[in-house]
């Protein structure tokens, strides 16, 4: 029986391929995006509002071009996808340094949003899917690592060089790092593992011993239970940060101090995502799902009435943010089998890439009409314990057709 170190060793330019991909999606990632929002704002002179809403039409159009991306995962290798996507999110980077014009905005977001959330969180999560069975949890919290790193450090990073830096110039410099991360795939993806090596033996297989195609899964009713799964994180956590700096001015803190706490959120989803994957492996996922997104229920509880401080709120945000990342991307491929998971996860992604157009435009429009995030964070608790109700219902009835070995 191999060591955690062993496994490493093993597989590490394809675990690091992974990290590479995920932390580089940050370009596109909601948390980073809202660093500028005050700049945006204030040079395209737009309301909560009107950001909320150009950022919601850009999101959702990336969202519907996910179905179609997405399926791609089945047809090109990781190192050719990956390439292509980091290029295209280097020229969305420029895109945003350089753009004038609050017409080509949205056009922006919509590039950003596609290329790093969409497309490089994607590919990540359909490599470790269908590159590691036995050990799919802890690979795909391995590889999810990425995100972590991301937002552990670019949102302190970036308030710091914003004191000497310009804006615009900051998203060059995303720009070139993006470049960077062509090389360093390519060099790690030299020797890759393929879609075609994988075979259907049972531990690959979902429901009723098959792999499922993706018109099949919309005909199932455990997609449609798991919708609110998959869109609540996106659009709320999305929201929460969307508004981050706003919200710092509402509880009366800095935005300094407001990113001083990612860190610990970052440590606190590591933890979650580790300990995910080991359960995942050894348990399956149908007797995780069902409660993964309670602490969600307490974390905007906590930023809604701050009963418990604000630290409070990014430890239970964080407890289903790590879980989210490994338990969904092992759902698929558990439930629907792993010969169509990209065609399948594409419209996962594209569920939670729409999610998180809903999120900000809703809460920004909600503001606008003097309904506060406080207010509004009360009723997103109430959302999550339905979403909670929904996966149970699903998963119960889902898993009595699953392999005897889920």
């Amino acid at each position: 029986m191999s060591t955690l170190s062993d496994y490493l060793q093993d597989n590490a330019r394809w675990l690091t391929a992974g990290i590479l991909l995920t932390c580089l999606s940050s370009f596109g990632q909601t948390f980073f995006i809202a660093l500028f929002a005050d700049d945006i704002q204030s040079v395209f002179e737009l309301s909560h509002g009107g950001w909320g809403s150009m950022y919601t039409a850009g999101t959702t159009a990336s969202a519907i071009v996910m179905v179609w991306a997405g399926r791609q995962a089945d047809v090109f290798r990781v190192r050719t996808l990956g390439v292509l996507s980091l290029l295209a999110l280097a020229l969305a980077c420029i895109a945003m340094s350089l753009n004038p014009w609050l017409w080509a905005l949205p056009f922006v977001i919509f590039a950003l949003r596609l290329t790093g959330q969409g497309m490089m969180s994607h590919i990540a999560a359909v490599a470790m899917a269908r590159w590691f069975v036995a050990t799919r949890g802890r690979a795909l919290s391995i590889s999810a690592l990425g995100f972590s790193i991301g937002q552990a450090f670019l949102p302190i990073a970036v308030v710091a060089l914003m004191a000497f830096l310009d804006w615009h110039v900051i998203w060059l410099l995303c720009a070139g790092i993006s470049l960077i991360g062509i090389p360093i795939l390519m060099m790690l993806l030299s020797k890759e593992r393929t879609p075609a090596s994988m075979t259907e033996s049972s531990e690959s297989l979902g429901m009723n011993g098959r792999h499922w195609s993706r018109n099949e899964m919309l005909k199932h009713p455990l997609f449609w239970l798991m919708v609110p799964a998959i869109l609540g994180p996106s659009a709320f956590s999305t929201a929460f940060f969307f508004h981050q700096v706003h919200y710092a001015s509402v509880i009366g803190i800095s935005t300094m101090q407001m990113v001083s706490y990612f860190p610990f959120f970052t440590a606190m989803i590591v933890i979650a995502m580790i300990l995910t994957g080991m359960l995942v492996d050894r348990f399956g996922t149908p007797r995780l799902l069902p409660y993964h997104q309670l602490p969600m229920v307490a974390a905007f509880a906590i930023f809604s009435t701050h009963i418990l401080g604000l630290g409070w709120g990014f430890f239970f945000l964080a407890l289903t943010a790590g879980a989210q990342t490994t338990l969904i991307a092992a759902f698929w491929a558990e439930f629907y089998g792993t010969a169509h998971l990209g065609a399948i996860k594409a419209i996962a992604a594209a569920v939670m890439v729409l999610g998180s157009a809903i999120g900000p435009g809703l809460t920004g429009i909600l503001i606008d009409f003097g309904i506060g995030l406080e207010a509004q964070y009360a009723w997103v608790a109430i959302y999550f314990v339905l979403a909670s109700i929904s996966i149970w219902i699903g998963v119960s009835n889902a898993r009595k057709s699953l392999p005897s070995t889920a």
